[in-house]
C-alpha cells in the first residue's frame, strides 16, 4: 500500500520561477508592476516606510534607471507604472527598488527579515492601451479598497498626468 500513488495527487505549483519564464523587458516601454510585501504584512501603514519607498523610486528616476509615471502604495503592496531606460531591465529595476527600500525600511522599523515577496507581477503596456486610463486605475486602488472616499484624502500616490 505504501508504494501506491493516489490518482488524485495535487500537481506541484511552478512557483516564482514560472513568473519569470519568458519575461523580457524592452527599453522605452511602459510596464505596470505590482509588488507585494512579504506575507502581505502591512508595512505601509507607517507613513515613513511609505516615504522610503517613494524616495527609492525617485532615486531610480534620478539615476536614469527608470521613469515613474504613476504609483500608489497600499498597506501591503505597490502598483507602479514605470518606463524603462537603457540602463536596467525590468527585473533589475524591481530588484533595486525592493532591495534598497527593504534595507531602509528594516532600519527604520528596527527589524530584520524580508520586506517584499520574492516575485512581482508585470504587464507590458501595449501601444493600443490608454496610459491615462491605466494611471487612473492605479491611483483609484485606495478607493476600491475602501481606504478613502476620494483620492485627495490618500497621501500615497502620484501620477505625472493627473
Amino acid at each position: 500500500m505504501d508504494n501506491l500513488r493516489s490518482p488524485y495527487r495535487i500537481p506541484r505549483c511552478p512557483g516564482h520561477r514560472a513568473l519569470r519564464k519568458g519575461r523580457w523587458s524592452e527599453p522605452a516601454r511602459l510596464y505596470l508592476l505590482s509588488m507585494v510585501t512579504y506575507n502581505r504584512e502591512a508595512f505601509f501603514l507607517d507613513i515613513l516606510a511609505d516615504r522610503l519607498v517613494v524616495s527609492e523610486m525617485r532615486r531610480l528616476d534620478h539615476e536614469g534607471c527608470a521613469i515613474s509615471h504613476a504609483w500608489v502604495i497600499m498597506p501591503d503592496h505597490l502598483h507602479w507604472l514605470v518606463g524603462l531606460t537603457e540602463k536596467k531591465d525590468l527585473s533589475g529595476v524591481a530588484m533595486l527598488l525592493k532591495g534598497r527600500s527593504a534595507v531602509r525600511i528594516n532600519a527604520h522599523l528596527m527589524r530584520r527579515g524580508p520586506v517584499w515577496s520574492r516575485s512581482f507581477h508585470d504587464h507590458a503596456v501595449r501601444k493600443d492601451e490608454d496610459v491615462i486610463h491605466i494611471a487612473q486605475y492605479i491611483i483609484h486602488n485606495p478607493i476600491r479598497a475602501g481606504l478613502v472616499y476620494d483620492i485627495g484624502s490618500y497621501p500615497l500616490w502620484d501620477a505625472s498626468w493627473l
